[in-house]
C-alpha cells in the first residue's frame, strides 16, 4: 500500500515550469535513480503470481499456513482453530468446495483446508506472535463484539438457520415442465410454486417470532412489519440459492427450477430482475448469519408506513445494525466496504418487491382460481383482490395502525402470530384459541 502512495505522489509531481533543466543536470538525475528512469532498458520483473487457493481454486493472496490460499479460506481458518469451532454437515461430509460453494458448508470447507495442508500450528504461532504487537487500528482484534450483541447475533443466526435449510442440505431434484421455452403460465408450476412459497411464508413468520424484541411489539405492528417485509426477505432467500453455473434457483423442498421455468411458474417479466440481483450477491460471499441479520434489518424497519410505535422499531435495529457492521468487518477486516454495500441491498429488494406487487395485478387475471391468502397478502395491497375475498364494507377501526385491531385483511397473519395463551387481547381478531373452540387454521399456526 505504501509502494503505491510513493508511486502516485512521484506520479503526480509536477516542476515548476520556470526553472530550465541543464543537459547535464537531467543526465545526473537519470543515472542516479534507477526506478525512476532505468539506465538498462531490460523490462521490470513480472509481478509474482501465485498458484490458485488450494482450498476454493479462487485467486490467492499469497502463501498461509503452509499453502496457498484466497484472503477467504485464509480467514475462515483461522477463526476456526482460534475459536475451537464444531462445525456439522448435512449430508455426506463430502461437499464441493470451490469459490461459489463454500460459505455453504463449513465442516467440508474445514476438512479441505485440512487436506491441502493448512497448518493448526502456523495459526497457533502466529497468534502468539501477534499477542506479543501493538494492536493496530483496523485489525480484526479491533472489532471486538459485547457479549449481549455476541448473544443477539447467536439468536438471529439460529432463527434464519432453522428456519431455512441451506442449499448442502437439500436433496435437489428437477422438472422438465415448460424448461425450453417462455409462456403466460405454467399452472403445474404455479401450483407447485405457490405451495412452496406459502410454507417459505410460514418460515419467515417464524424466523420474526424468534427475533429478540420482535413479539414485543403490538400484533398490529408485527402485521405491518411482515406484510411490508415479507416479499423483501423470500426473494432474499431464494437468491441465496442461486446457482450461477446452471442458472438456476432451489426451492426449500429442493425443487430446482431453470431460468425459463421460474417465469412460466409465475415470475413473468420480474424473472430477470431476480436473476440479476441474485448475481449480484455472490460476491458478496454472505454466511448464513450475515443473511439472518440482513434479513432481520428488512424486517424489523421503523420507516414502514402505518407503525404505532416506529421509535419502538427503530431502537430494536439499532442493534442489528452494529451486529451485522462488526460481525461483518470482523470477518473482512480488509473490505470495510461489504457492510455498506449489503445494506444498499435491502433498497434493491425494495424495488423488487414493487415490481412484485405490480405483477401481482398482472398474475391474478392469469390465474383461474384465487390466490392463496398468504401470497395474496404478501403481494400487495387488499383492496386489489376484493373481489376475490374480501368483505364487503369499510375496513374495522384502527386498520391503519391506529386502533387495537389489525385490518381484516391481515387476518392471516394473525393465525401466525398470536400467541396469547389466555384470551385474545384484539376485540375484533378471528382466532379461536385451543379450548375455544379452534378455527379452521388456527391450531395449526398458533407458535
Amino acid at each position: 500500500m505504501h509502494d503505491e502512495e510513493a508511486w502516485r505522489s512521484m506520479g503526480s509531481f509536477s516542476p515548476d515550469p520556470h526553472i530550465t533543466a541543464s543537459p547535464s543536470a537531467v543526465e545526473t538525475q537519470s543515472t542516479s535513480s534507477e526506478e525512476m528512469v532505468p539506465s538498462s532498458p531490460s523490462p521490470p520483473p513480472p509481478p509474482r503470481v501465485y498458484k490458485p487457493c488450494f482450498v476454493c481454486n479462487d485467486k490467492s493472496s499469497g502463501y498461509h499456513y503452509g499453502v496457498s490460499s484466497c484472503e477467504g479460506c485464509k480467514g475462515f481458518f483461522r477463526r476456526s482453530i482460534q475459536k475451537n469451532m464444531v462445525y456439522t454437515c448435512h449430508r455426506d461430509k463430502n461437499c464441493i468446495i470451490n469459490k461459489v460453494t463454500r460459505n455453504r458448508c463449513q465442516y467440508c470447507r474445514l476438512q479441505k483446508c485440512f487436506e491441502v495442508g493448512m497448518s493448526k500450528e502456523a495459526v497457533r504461532n502466529d497468534r502468539n506472535k501477534k499477542k506479543k504487537e501493538v494492536k493496530e487500528e483496523g485489525s480484526p482484534d479491533s472489532y471486538e463484539l459485547s457479549p449481549q450483541l455476541e448473544e443477539l447475533i447467536t439468536k438471529v443466526s439460529k432463527a434464519h438457520q432453522e428456519t431455512f435449510p441451506s442449499l448442502c442440505q437439500l436433496g435437489k431434484y428437477t422438472t422438465n415442465s415448460s424448461a425450453d421455452h417462455r409462456v403466460q403460465l405454467d399452472l403445474g408450476l404455479w401450483d407447485k410454486f405457490s405451495e412452496l412459497a406459502t410454507k417459505c411464508i410460514i418460515k419467515i413468520v417464524e424466523f420474526a417470532k424468534r427475533l429478540p424484541g420482535f413479539t414485543g411489539l403490538s400484533i398490529a405492528d408485527q402485521i405491518t412489519l411482515l406484510k411490508a417485509a415479507c416479499l423483501d426477505i423470500l426473494m432474499l432467500r431464494i437468491c441465496t440459492r442461486y446457482t450461477p453455473e446452471q442458472d438456476t434457483m432451489t426451492f426449500s423442498d429442493g425443487l430446482t427450477l431453470n431460468r425459463t421455468q421460474m417465469h412460466n411458474a409465475g415470475f413473468g417479466p420480474l424473472t430477470d430482475l431476480v436473476f440479476a440481483f441474485a448475481g449480484q450477491l455472490l460476491p458478496l460471499e454472505m454466511d448464513d448469519t450475515e443473511t439472518g441479520l440482513l434479513s432481520a434489518i428488512c424486517l424489523i424497519c421503523g420507516d414502514r408506513m402505518d407503525l404505532e410505535e416506529p421509535e419502538k422499531v427503530d431502537k430494536l435495529q439499532e442493534p442489528l445494525l452494529e451486529a451485522l457492521r462488526l460481525y461483518a468487518r470482523r470477518r473482512r477486516p480488509s473490505q470495510p466496504y461489504m457492510f455498506p454495500r449489503m445494506l444498499m441491498k435491502i433498497t434493491d429488494l425494495r424495488g423488487i418487491s414493487t415490481k412484485g406487487a405490480e405483477r401481482a395485478i398482472t398474475l391474478k387475471m392469469e390465474i383461474p382460481g384465487p390466490m392463496p391468502p398468504l401470497i395474496r397478502e404478501m403481494l400487495e395491497n387488499p383492496e386489489m383482490f376484493e373481489d376475490d375475498s374480501s368483505q364487503p364494507g369499510p375496513h374495522p377501526k384502527g386498520s391503519k395502525g391506529g386502533g387495537l385491531s389489525p385490518p381484516s385483511s391481515a387476518y392471516p397473519w394473525c393465525l401466525m402470530l398470536c400467541n396469547a395463551p389466555a384470551g385474545c387481547m384484539l376485540p375484533l381478531c378471528p382466532i379461536l384459541l385451543p379450548g375455544q373452540g379452534g378455527g379452521r387454521l388456527g391450531p395449526a399456526f398458533l407458535g
